[in-house]
């Protein structure tokens, strides 16, 4: 699969305050033992989604219990106050947003990371266990490929092409990236169950969650025509109705949360496409 993905923008979210990672023995800080980690997330925000189905996917519910907070942030930076006294702790005088999600360690009383990426291969790598690898060996630059399309050819693409403030030429572009990811996608599809090897990866999980929000924030501003070109991909949106119904995916889909999050965030302009939606997810439910 090649797509040219436009050039990335600055994000609206701040950029990740911690880093820190899960080690494999004492020497690392922040070594492997179950009990120890905590996840902070909402279902209703993309990163927390994708944690959320990883963290069930691989059955961790007791090695590294989560903690899911509400849909709409409630403090004015933008943040969740709950998570106010864990970013205190961790950064002297800090003054950012106290946002989601968060790996919080419970023996110290402080965050070890705030990037979602990171959060998911340390759950595999280092909990995982051998019951299932959703980043298995010789697959992470097929995953992280994988990846950087939906950030890239579907998140941000589909950001810009329903944008209300951006130029006529410049949304069109931003929807012939968008349709161009998804034509390679569904051709890709064809014959197969998931997206690589013969087992739900990490590369499932990215893709699920961008189209989930394709179809449920980011179709609101586009025009019937273009989600009609979007929704024209059968192969694909068979293959996330498919996922829907999995416990590890459905089971956190919170489709009332994302819409409020969305409406409590979003400026723009709703237009005729949000009449027509592409997949009924809440027809799929998991069992």
């Amino acid at each position: 699969m090649t797509v040219t993905p436009l050039a990335a923008r600055a994000s609206d979210r701040p950029a990740p305050a911690f880093r820190g990672r899960i080690g494999r023995d004492a020497r690392s800080g922040h070594y492997a033992v179950p009990g120890r980690y905590r996840l902070h997330l909402s279902t209703a925000c993309p990163d927390g989604l994708r944690i959320a189905i990883t963290h069930g996917l691989l059955g961790l519910e007791t090695v590294c219990p989560a903690t899911f907070l509400p849909a709409v942030p409630d403090s004015p930076e933008g943040g969740h106050s709950d998570l106010r006294s864990l970013y205190e702790a961790s950064a002297h005088r800090y003054t950012g947003p106290a946002v989601a999600p968060v790996l919080s360690d419970d023996w110290s009383g402080r965050i070890v990371s705030t990037h979602a990426p990171d959060i998911m291969r340390d759950l595999d790598r280092r909990f995982g266990g051998d019951r299932l690898s959703l980043y298995p060996c010789g697959a992470e630059s097929e995953i992280e490929a994988v990846e950087r399309m939906c950030a890239q050819g579907i998140e941000q693409s589909a950001q810009r092409a329903g944008s209300a403030g951006g130029e006529p030429v410049e949304r069109d572009l931003a929807l012939s990236t968008l349709l161009e990811t998804l034509d390679a996608l569904d051709r890709w599809l064809v014959g197969r169950t998931y997206m690589i090897r013969d087992e739900i990866s990490a590369a499932d999980v990215a893709l699920w969650v961008a189209l989930v929000h394709l179809d449920t924030v980011h179709r609101n501003h586009l025009d019937a025509a273009a989600v009609q070109r979007i929704a024209d991909h059968p192969v694909l949106w068979a293959y996330a109705r498919r996922l829907t119904a999995h416990p590890a995916f459905g089971a956190y889909l919170d489709l009332d949360g994302i819409e409020r999050r969305h409406n409590a965030r979003c400026h723009g302009l709703e237009v005729a496409g949000a009449a027509v939606q592409i997949l009924d997810w809440a027809a799929h439910p998991a069992h």
